[in-house]
């Protein structure tokens, strides 16, 4: 067994993680650590997990935690994981963060779209961005894994066949994305709010989302040249669930028929990726509470364009989900170990 920490475990990422890791059949969650909630059992904070899982929430003592868990997933803020990371990988600890801290190849892009100075970036080069499907290989032996945002998650794979194949033009992608209010974390922002949220639909950040340099970086490594995308992200009415749609001209005359079989080609060997067939679109309620996405082409012939459509849970392959696919990768376990269940659906 593999002894795990979580760190930030009381938000909805962290015990969403702890939702999946209790059941794993190969990793023992040795430590949750919450300063909100330090000396309470997690299942006082969250009582669906009465019985099922009590562990007592710790205060963050690195030397102290250090010495329960072999491994570390932080879910904490941009920022605050810097102050924590370094003191672990100098204990010798492995560590998927969920922060945007170690996503970033390029520290200027971050300070620039975060608006502050990285405070370790000599460790960027000892991170690997986590999408699995892209950087398999790079995960297994890495020191620190940056978990991707779940904007880019359905994003990028939702776009990846395209330009991996050189299918599309690369000036004019346009991407309209929609989360459920989860995606905001567990904030008491009047924002967040049932009255302000229910029964409304409204975009926001629109073309200043951090998420787009995210989107613009790995897109660039797929296309081999420097890509940047009109993206747009909007607040559903909804707890969980994340679809986006995406835009692109083709550069040469395709069916969507022939696209689907070029995505199920590339992503043949994919587990958590599901190609949908012609004249099926993915729905959020299919992949709520799974680890999977779903992707539907479609191909409008008047304007030779493109439009594909992606759906993932945004605390599911948007977060804790690929937090744990991450993990296994990187204990050698096969990769859909305690990820295998479908979507709720209801």
């Amino acid at each position: 067994m593999i002894n795990v920490g979580i760190i930030g475990a009381t938000g909805y990422v962290g015990i969403e993680i702890v939702r999946l890791l209790q059941n794993h059949p190969e990793i023992n969650i040795s430590t949750v650590i919450s300063q909100s909630f330090v000396g309470k059992k997690i299942s006082d904070v969250y009582p669906n997990l009465r019985n099922v899982f009590d562990m007592e929430c710790e205060e963050l003592d690195i030397d102290k935690i250090s010495e329960k868990a072999d491994i570390f997933i932080t879910a904490l803020p941009h920022g605050v994981s810097q102050d924590v990371i370094p003191k672990l990988i100098e204990k010798g600890k492995r560590i998927v963060d969920h922060s945007g801290d170690f996503r970033y190849k390029d520290v200027e892009v971050y300070e620039k779209w975060y608006n502050t100075k990285h405070g370790m970036p000599e460790l960027l080069d000892v991170a690997v961005y986590g999408l699995p499907e892209l950087h398999r290989e790079a995960i297994k032996t890495a020191k620190i894994i940056g978990n991707p945002g779940c904007y880019p998650t359905c994003s990028i794979l939702g776009i990846a066949p395209l330009l991996s194949n050189k299918l599309i033009e690369t000036k004019n992608i346009i991407i309209d994305a929609a989360s459920g209010v989860t995606g905001a974390g567990r904030s008491t922002e009047l924002a967040n709010q049932f009255c302000e949220c229910t029964e409304s639909f409204k975009a926001y950040k629109v073309s200043t989302h951090r998420h787009t340099s995210e989107i613009e970086q790995e897109l660039s490594l797929l296309a081999g040249e420097e890509i940047m995308i009109s993206f747009t992200p909007h607040l559903a009415p909804m707890k969980r669930g994340m679809l986006s749609t995406i835009y692109a001209n083709l550069s040469c005359d395709k069916s969507a028929s022939e696209l689907i079989d070029l995505y199920k080609e590339f992503y043949k060997d994919e587990f958590f990726v599901r190609i949908l067939d012609e004249g099926n679109l993915p729905e959020t309620k299919h992949v709520a509470g799974s680890n999977y996405i779903d992707i539907g082409i479609v191909v409008d012939k008047r304007l030779n364009r493109v439009i594909i459509l992606s759906a993932v849970d945004n605390l599911g392959k948007g977060a804790a989900g690929q937090a744990v696919q991450d993990l296994n990768i990187m204990c050698g376990f096969p990769e859909h170990t305690g990820l295998s269940n479908p979507g709720l659906y209801l």
